[in-house]
């Protein structure tokens, strides 16, 4: 009998793949950006707290992040290219999104910078713009003042700043939000099931984080 289960298992996901393989075509669904997979699994979404289609996607964001397969992380990078505001007062941001995701109200924060700039439409200008944001979402400021001039914070949102260099000098960023899965498949959103959009982009991007 277990032997009958087992070879059941493997037959379906033998089906399960090579129906993927027909649906995701390279060039069309998802397209190669590197050579080289990334040393771990993840799921990159390339945002800005700037841009109306990251806000509205958001909610989206979050529930792919719950539905990855177990060793698949799922990681925000902030991007500065938007124009919105200056390079620094974006990495500013960028920094904040870095200390956001080292704290319990991850996405309660998250969320006050998305409301902040684009709900509230108040500009963040400075270090104690940011700070405030922090403090009235529960946040000791002098933890966040510890943090945001962290060793460790500069240098992840500089880690951040690089990839999004890298990809843009491939003309394979031109916009947000964009998926990058295991730094080398990038998620062609145009070309998905405009019917069933959001299953289509989950199936799509778990898919592509099982290949190396």
């Amino acid at each position: 009998m277990k032997k009958l289960v087992s070879l059941f298992l493997v037959t379906a996901l033998a089906a399960f793949g090579s129906q993927a393989v027909e649906k995701y075509v390279e060039g069309k669904h998802y397209t190669k950006v590197s050579d080289t997979a990334s040393a771990k699994k993840e799921v990159r979404e390339y945002f800005s707290f700037y841009c109306p289609h990251c806000l509205r996607f958001e909610p989206f964001m979050q529930d792919l992040a719950r539905s990855l397969p177990e060793g698949v992380s799922f990681e925000k990078n902030h991007v500065d290219f938007l124009r919105a505001a200056s390079e620094e007062v974006q990495f500013n941001i960028t920094k904040a999104l870095v200390v956001a995701e080292q704290l319990p109200q991850k996405n309660q924060l998250i969320g006050a910078i998305f409301n902040e700039i684009q709900v509230q439409q108040r500009p963040i200008t400075s270090e104690a713009d940011i700070r405030k944001i922090f403090v009235m979402n529960g946040v000791d400021g002098e933890k966040f003042d510890k943090m945001f001039k962290s060793f460790s914070v500069n240098s992840q949102a500089k880690k951040q700043k690089k990839n999004q260099d890298d990809l843009v000098a491939k003309r394979a960023l031109t916009g947000v939000p964009t998926i990058v899965v295991n730094g080398k498949y990038r998620v062609n959103a145009n070309e998905l099931d405009r019917s069933d959009f959001l299953n289509d982009y989950k199936n799509l991007v778990i898919y592509l984080s099982q290949m190396n």
